[in-house]
């Protein structure tokens, strides 16, 4: 009988995560926002979870996994009623993806390693917790578009200290240690980076300006190659020119910047050792299997592993994958909850990114809608370089991906860009609001005449 049942529950997974992603699709394309349609969402999100973790719990006989899946339903439950609570304007559906994500990440982690899961889990509480106040201070501070030169100075700061004083790990200088916790100092700098492109770009139209935010741009970029952060400075670079483009609205800039792109690149390719090392295992990587083409000769298997419809938790070895758990944590999910639950996932990661791109449609000011943009094209990028790299579309660039891998520094700072997109809602709402009072008025003045 309990053969049965874990064999049925990645069925149950599989439609309700089809489900939940239809009611997202009909959210984004055809505006259907009742109340109605985020509910059955949550009582989809919450039952994914109750299955996978009845799965995990039976399949491994440990009832630490029962009070862990109690606290991330309690937490998942109090983020949702607070956050609708505290600002009822909210874009509702990406809250909801945003929980779901994150559940998606807990899920698996718990399956991997049951004590990442628990640091995760302490860490995103924290970060959901700070997140409430972030809605409030992007709806109301008019002061964060005047301080470009402290968001220059403090990013290129952070990414220079870990120049000097990070760790090397893999070849790369990524971390540093503060009081015995270790930082990602580029997750964070990734926040203040559109910040202060936005700041620079938002204004005064002119050349000058163009060439002031690509010098800032290429220091912060290059301090990333020269900490061999070559995933990171992959991601400014992309988001800059994403940026540049909507404020310039000029092709030749955009044509300029990818000419420059393509040649860093290939200049990549030559000097840096483990660039080499990827691109080989990328082009050929089971010629070299038992070395630099392991990694992703296992995500392949694993993928091929799980199917359509998966191997069922606790039924794969995901774990035979090297850093499966950060860089390759789209594999594990495939091969475990199958291949259409991670193309679900993957679609409600295009259903956030869709979201951003079309709050900065809607937002009449013209800072705030280059922040839109900007964190819309660093996320849906950041996923296309996690997954490809993962299923050899592309080489691996060893980023994660938001929201659903291991990483204390990029799921805080993941939630905090999910809450400044929500300010940023929060804002175009009060412009339509001014605005259709405004018309009120008028309309009222015209009558009296």
């Amino acid at each position: 009988m309990l053969a049965y049942l874990t064999a049925l529950s990645k069925y149950f997974i599989l439609i309700l995560m089809v489900f939940y992603t239809i009611e997202a699709l009909t959210v984004v394309f055809f505006n259907r926002k009742s109340n109605a349609v985020f509910i059955r969402q949550e009582i989809y999100l919450f039952f994914i979870q109750f299955f996978a973790y009845a799965t995990i719990c039976l399949k491994s006989g440990k009832i630490d996994y029962l009070f862990f899946y109690a606290i991330l339903q309690l937490v998942i439950f109090s983020v949702i009623v607070l956050y609708q609570t505290i600002y009822p304007g909210i874009d509702k559906g990406l809250l909801n993806n945003l929980t779901l994500l994150l559940s998606l990440g807990f899920i698996i982690l718990t399956r991997l390693d049951f004590s990442k899961a628990v640091k995760q889990l302490i860490i995103a509480s924290v970060s959901l917790t700070l997140s409430f106040f972030v809605p409030t201070l992007i709806r109301h501070l008019s002061l964060l578009r005047r301080l470009k030169w402290l968001y220059v100075s403090l990013g290129l700061a952070c990414l220079s200290v870990v120049l000097i004083l990070g760790q090397v790990t893999n070849g790369s200088k990524i971390f540093y240690t503060v009081a015995g916790i270790t930082i990602q100092p580029s997750e964070f700098v990734k926040v203040i980076f559109v910040f202060a492109v936005a700041a620079l770009l938002y204004h005064k139209k002119r050349f000058s300006t163009y060439v002031v935010s690509a010098v800032i741009a290429a220091l912060h970029v290059l301090i990333l190659v020269a900490s061999r952060d070559l995933g990171s400075a992959l991601i400014f670079f992309v988001t800059y020119m994403a940026m540049l483009f909507v404020a310039s609205k000029n092709y030749l800039y955009l044509a300029m910047g990818m000419l420059a792109g393509s040649g860093a690149a290939y200049a990549a390719g030559k000097l840096f050792t483990h660039v080499q090392v990827r691109v080989q295992a990328f082009l050929d990587p089971f010629s070299v299997i038992d070395k630099e083409g392991f990694q992703i000769t296992q995500s392949l298997f694993a993928v091929a592993c799980g199917g359509f419809w998966g191997t069922g938790l606790m039924k794969g070895v995901p774990e035979d994958i090297p850093y499966v758990e950060s860089d390759f944590i789209f594999s594990a999910i495939a091969e475990e909850m199958g291949v259409i639950v991670a193309v679900c996932m993957l679609l409600v990661c295009v259903f956030c990114f869709l979201t951003f791109m079309k709050t900065a449609m809607v937002i009449r000011d013209s800072y705030y809608r280059l922040v839109a943009v900007g964190f819309g094209v660093m996320y849906i990028f950041q996923v296309f370089l996690t997954v490809g790299g993962g299923i050899k579309f592309i080489p691996l660039t060893g980023v994660t991906l938001p929201l659903v891998s291991y990483g204390g520094s990029s799921v805080l700072v993941s939630i905090v860009i999910f809450a400044i997109v929500q300010g940023i809602i929060l804002r175009a709402k009060d412009e339509a609001d001014n605005e259709a009072e405004d018309e009120e008025e008028d309309l009222y003045e015209d009558e009296e005449e």
